[in-house]
């Protein structure tokens, strides 16, 4: 739409609940008119304003239009709403549109509504316009804004096109320059508007797109050619106008939801949403929802509905079953323009709603009875399978089952577990049965789920049976009524006597059979037991201070086998008390003990007694001396201490120092009494005057006389002396060692150095060694089969090997010269000793070696060399000397 607009002074603001008037009065020139004032009333309550559009006719024919749909002009001019408006948080800008009803001009004026406290209020823009009177054209100076500038998307051009003209009334009289600024002119996003400077003419460069941006807001300026502001800057408001240019689009491409079954319709089971990127205001953006189809179609083709305005699911029909179908798949459209299928764009998603399992459907059995056996005195043995039917979600608490015995096993024998991968039941004997008392167990099992049934829900007739289970009679082992059997028993009982009868049951009542017995464990070996009949008599006299016996029992374990099919057998222990009887006599302690010489109060001996016997055949005991020798009174003397202590003491005031063996009878209080006559060695000694034995008189109290002291002390002395003589005699013969010369000069002396020398090999051409010519006979077998003739190899002559010096363990350095001159000697008139005197044939080294010949090398000596000397060297080198030496054979 082009406009041209002619600029006073530019903008004005105001909040308004009055009439708003556009006035327009026509002349005789096209651009004269003169304004009327508005003089009308306020608007009515229910109205936002009033448009008053009037000419200088006073014509009514006047026609309003606005550009928002959501605002309405009635023909008086009052602006109202057609629907309620969502939010006013923001400003809410539209153009009215005037049209006289003579008149082909069209005017516009823009209506700002925002909210001011609690009532919405209305913002306008007034256009400045020329106006003429009685003594010619004036200005009427009132404050105006460019209307705001809607441009559609997506526009095809051509391009630049022109959007609306501005200039200012001041271009009359001077040169003006027009620019504009802000987002979209000079600032990101640069160039999509520009201005012809000359002409104000702005436009726009390339197609728009709201999504991007819905709108710009630039300002207009204008400057004379010097750059001097002529006008304020004034506001620019470009709307893109939105087209429908983008499909609904889905937050998922595919939606998950569950619904339990059985659920009444109207239940929601979920949402789906879907975001259109046009305008929401508008009919563009508003999504609408429907569902194209369900699969698969049970029990009715539309078991769903959907809001077509929010996206939510709901159930329609009643009907779902888990059982039957587990899933739906929902295929949901979302189309934009209110729904309109004609007009709009759709997009699709698909709806998963899952149907959740309710234990609708109880466990049952399937069978009435079920059957099993079990061997006698079997444990934790699964007897027998109960196989079970649940519909519900397996693995659940709806499908898992529980079993219990409701009848038939009153002691507990079994129990019931739940196999967690079938749901079988599994019948276990957790308590041993007896054949010979139930042979059989009649039991009744009830089966339910973990879960309670859902609401209305009836438990099953087949959710209970019957189970029989068989017990198998097996050979049992024979049983001791009482085990551990115990008896009591005075030790010392003879060999021969009998005990007890120590006998086992056999538990096979329907079974004849044989029991025999024998003995498993007899600790000491002193009973016996009667094969057929248990009767346990003594082999030995039992004795209760035996080691094999433990707080006064003796344990002994018998063995009792039947003759069944296996065979079983059972093993019992038989415990003998034995009672303490008097047959251990007290035994004297300590055995040895030391007096002073001297009697005085510190110089005593305290004894005591053990007995092997117990209460009452023990202590107190009774501790004398014998009447016989008469010595033993007259030296000594005993005095009680306690029940079980006495003194021993010298009777007389002075004792030799020695060793005496003094008797003393104890005796105990067994009924009867049994003494025992000890002796304790007493070591009579001189003391100190703390009472002490001296060393002096330790030594006399052992026994040793002055003669045999002496003869100690003169042994001692010749050791010491020996001992001297070895030490002098072995520093000496050092001496004598270190005087001899060495064999070399210790400058010559290479026996600390290793010195490695190369090997030379074969030609080029002489690759292929045969290394076994080189190795050393391993036998003597070895040298004798080889044939006789020419030998490839060093071989050891067959005849005994010389003997050479041994090196003592301790050599003197002294003695390393004599060492290898022996040792030389020995080696040179042993002929067994390697390299042996053998001849030798070495292989064809090849021809054409690169190395060249040797034969035209000569000796540096230009005459003949004396090799006599190598006789000297002894004969390891007489063949060397026989063939150069200055024999008779050369």
């Amino acid at each position: 739409m082009r406009r041209d607009i002619t600029l006073g002074r530019w903008k004005k603001y105001a909040s308004i609940s009055q009439q708003l008037h556009i006035t327009r009065c026509v002349t005789s020139s096209p651009k004269s008119y003169h304004c009327v004032p508005p003089q009308h009333p306020p608007p009515p309550p229910s109205s936002l304003s009033l448009v008053k559009f009037e000419d200088c006719k006073h014509s009514k024919a006047v026609g309003f239009e606005s550009s928002d749909p959501n605002f309405s002009v009635r023909p008086d001019g009052s602006v109202y709403a057609e629907q309620e408006v969502a939010n006013l948080s923001e400003p809410i800008q539209f153009m009215v549109t005037a049209r006289g009803g003579h008149d082909p001009h069209i005017w516009e004026t823009t209506v700002k509504l925002a909210l001011f406290g609690h009532q919405p209020s209305v913002m306008y823009t007034d256009f400045m316009l020329l106006c003429s009177s009685a003594n010619g054209l004036r200005r009427q100076k009132r404050d105006w804004v460019i209307p705001p500038i809607n441009v559609p998307e997506n526009s095809r051009g051509p391009f630049p096109q022109m959007l609306v003209r501005i200039r200012s009334d001041q271009d009359l009289e001077k040169g003006i320059r027009y620019s504009i600024t802000g987002a979209g002119a000079d600032q990101p996003p640069i160039d999509v508007y520009n201005i012809d400077p000359v002409h104000g003419k702005m436009f726009v460069t390339r197609p728009l797109d709201r999504e991007e941006r819905a709108s710009y807001h630039l300002r207009a300026h204008a400057v004379d050619m010097n750059g001097n502001k002529v006008e304020s800057p004034i506001d620019l408001y470009i709307y893109v106008i939105d087209m429908n240019d983008n499909r609904p689009e889905f937050q998922n491409q595919v939606y998950n939801g569950s619904v339990a079954e059985g659920s009444k319709p109207g239940t929601l089971v979920m949402q789906v949403t879907a975001n259109d990127s046009d305008d929401d205001t508008t009919a563009n953006g508003m999504v609408r929802y429907r569902i194209l189809s369900q699969t698969p179609h049970m029990p009715i083709p539309n078991m769903f509905t959907i809001n077509s305005e929010t996206g939510d699911i709901f159930t329609m029909a009643a009907g779902l079953d888990r059982e039957k179908v587990s899933q739906y798949i929902i295929i949901v459209q979302a189309t934009d323009m209110e729904g309109n299928l004609n007009f709009g764009l759709s997009n699709t998603a698909t709806a998963l709603i899952s149907v959740t399992d309710i234990n609708d459907n109880p466990p049952e059995l399937t069978a009435r009875t079920f059957s099993g056996e079990v061997p006698e005195n079997s444990v934790n043995v699964v007897v027998a399978n109960l196989t079970v039917i649940d519909r519900d979600q397996p693995h659940s608490p709806n499908w898992a089952a529980q079993y219990r015995i409701a009848s038939g096993d009153p002691q507990g024998h079994f129990l019931i577990r739940t196999n967690p991968i079938n749901n079988d039941g599994m019948v276990t004997v957790v308590k041993p049965v007896d054949y010979e008392q139930n042979r059989a167990f009649m039991l009744t099992v009830i089966v339910s789920n973990k879960a309670p049934l859902a609401s209305g829900i009836q438990s099953s007739l087949q959710s209970s049976a019957g189970v029989t289970i068989s017990v198998q009679d097996v050979n049992e082992s024979p049983v001791f009524p009482t085990n551990p059997k115990s008896i009591r028993f005075e030790e010392g009982v003879p060999a021969g006597t009998t005990l007890t009868v120590f006998a086992a049951q056999d538990p096979d009542l329907f079974i004849q059979q044989t029991v025999r017995y024998s003995k498993l464990s007899d600790p000491a070996n002193w009973l016996r037991i009667n094969r057929t009949n248990g009767q346990i008599t003594t082999m030995a006299v039992l004795d209760r201070e035996s080691m094999y016996v433990r707080n006064n029992i003796y344990e002994a374990t018998f063995l009792a086998a039947d003759n069944g099919s296996p065979p079983a057998s059972g093993t019992g222990t038989l415990q003998i008390h034995l009672i303490d009887v008097n047959d251990n006599a007290p035994v004297m302690m300590p055995k040895e003990a030391q007096l002073c010489e001297r009697a005085n109060p510190r110089s005593k001996v305290n004894i005591t007694a053990s007995d092997a016997d117990a209460d009452p055949h023990v202590g107190p005991f009774v501790f004398e001396l014998p009447s016989y020798p008469p010595s033993i009174r007259r030296n000594w003397t005993i005095s009680r201490i306690s029940g079980d202590y006495a003194q021993l003491r010298l009777r007389i005031p002075y004792l030799d120092a020695e060793v005496y063996d003094v008797p003393i009878i104890v005796s105990d209080s067994g009924n009867p009494p049994l003494s025992n006559r000890s002796i304790i060695k007493v070591k009579v000694c001189p003391c100190d005057d703390n009472g002490d034995c001296t060393t002096t008189g330790a030594v006399a109290a052992a026994g040793l006389g002055t003669g045999a002291i002496i003869a100690i002390l003169i042994c001692i002395i010749i050791l010491l002396i020996l001992v001297l003589v070895f030490v002098m005699w072995m520093k000496r013969r050092e001496k004598e060692r270190q005087a001899k010369p060495l064999l070399i000069d210790p400058e010559d002396d290479v026996r600390d150095n290793i010195l490695k020398y190369d090997e030379e090999g074969g030609g080029e051409e002489d690759q292929d060694y045969d290394l076994s010519q080189l190795q050393q006979p391993e036998s003597v077998e070895h040298i004798i089969s080889k044939p006789v003739g020419v030998r490839r190899v060093d071989e050891r002559p067959i005849i005994a090997e010389s003997q050479y010096p041994v090196r003592p363990s301790l050599p003197h350095p002294g003695d390393i010269g004599d060492f290898i001159n022996d040792g030389l000697r020995a080696a040179d008139n042993d002929p067994t000793a390697p390299p042996y005197d053998s001849l030798l044939v070495f292989d064809y080294e090849g021809s054409g070696s690169t190395a060249g010949s040797v034969s035209s090398l000569n000796s540096s000596s230009s005459g003949d060399q004396d090799y006599d000397y190598l006789n000297d060297w002894g004969p390891r080198f007489k063949k060397l000397a026989d063939l150069y030496g200055g024999g008779e054979d050369n």
